[in-house]
């Protein structure tokens, strides 16, 4: 089961990124997201986590598609993507301390810079498709000993986000 949600808020060349205090990622840039809670479906976990790691309403978010997590060819986890696009007129000043870690504005090039260590490692291989490629996408990333080793991109149907509400 896909038990986590992750957003990109996106602004021109720049997407907000969260410097997570918090295992897991902790000390690294992430996107905005969580766990899905049970009786929520994956869009009302997006929500309710932008709101709560932001203190944004947002409501103009587009279903990317998922991550599935392996580890020795046994899957062990997964999220839903989504992405926003946030009004170039707006300003959310950054970086701004929360409860989960430091929210800041990063550039595209730098979150997808190959010598950038500081960013969940899955991010530079998906972030391209996910905020600018039309398709939706299962991003299936392999890892052995904490790595990412491998980065295997299925497209899939749009209905797939609608099929999921958290049970238990």
């Amino acid at each position: 089961m896909i038990e986590f949600t992750v957003c990109y808020i996106k602004q021109d060349t720049k997407v907000l990124l969260l410097n997570r205090e918090y295992p897991t990622w902790m000390g690294c840039w992430n996107g905005i997201g969580g766990k899905i809670e049970v009786g929520e479906s994956p869009r009302e976990c997006i929500l309710r986590e932008i709101n709560e790691e932001t203190g944004l309403v947002i409501s103009n978010i587009q279903f990317k598609g998922i991550e599935t997590w392996f580890i020795d060819g046994k899957f062990i986890g997964g999220m839903y993507i989504y992405v926003s696009e946030f009004p170039n007129e707006q300003i959310y000043k950054t970086p701004l301390k929360t409860y989960e870690g430091i929210l800041d504005w990063k550039e595209l090039d730098w979150i997808t810079n190959p010598n950038n260590m500081g960013v969940a490692n899955d991010i530079p291989v998906t972030i391209k498709k996910v905020l600018f490629d039309e398709m939706i996408y299962e991003h299936r990333c392999l890892y052995k000993d904490g790595k990412l080793i491998k980065h295997q991109i299925t497209s899939m149907d749009k209905d797939y986000e609608l099929l999921e509400k958290r049970t238990n």
